[in-house]
């Protein structure tokens, strides 16, 4: 009868009694920060297309679950919260300047339709795009009066 040969090398498992190697558990790891910063600016640059987790696990040489694993564990948001997440800061800064209308930037960062831009901005921000922008243009143009009344 033959017998199962032991595992000698560094940081391998232990044999269990059938003779079988045990897994070895370990901890989810963590995108390395440079493929990290790669995905992101990725994402970033790219707001205004449909994202999928195939095409953002493939900018980092991932299969699709993997990345998605370890990018939540990286950045405590799943993927599609993360495009979510910077699509709604992104509109936040293009409503404070009053250039752009409210369906042109819902289509700038990403989303079909300004009915769904607006009911996900305002579940993230807590006001609507609109109250958002009256809010955030009313607080420019005191604070440009503050400063012409300091300098008389």
């Amino acid at each position: 009868m033959t017998t199962m040969p032991q595992l000698t090398s560094a940081g391998s498992s232990a044999l269990d009694t059938s003779g079988w190697p045990t897994p070895v558990r370990r901890e989810i790891g963590t995108l390395p920060l440079s493929r990290l910063r790669r995905v992101t600016d990725y994402i970033r640059e790219h707001l205004d297309q449909h994202l999928t987790l195939a095409q953002l696990g493939a900018v980092v040489y991932m299969s699709p679950y993997h990345f998605a694993r370890l990018f939540q564990h990286s950045t405590g948001l799943p993927p599609h919260r993360f495009v979510v997440r910077a699509r709604i800061d992104h509109a936040a800064t293009l409503l404070a300047a009053p250039e752009l209308s409210i369906t042109q930037i819902s289509r700038v960062v990403g989303f079909r339709t300004p009915s769904h831009f607006a009911t996900v901005f305002h579940r993230l921000m807590g006001v609507t795009p609109s109250e958002y922008r009256v809010r955030h243009l009313r607080a420019d143009r005191s604070d440009r009066e503050g400063d012409r009344d300091g300098m008389q």
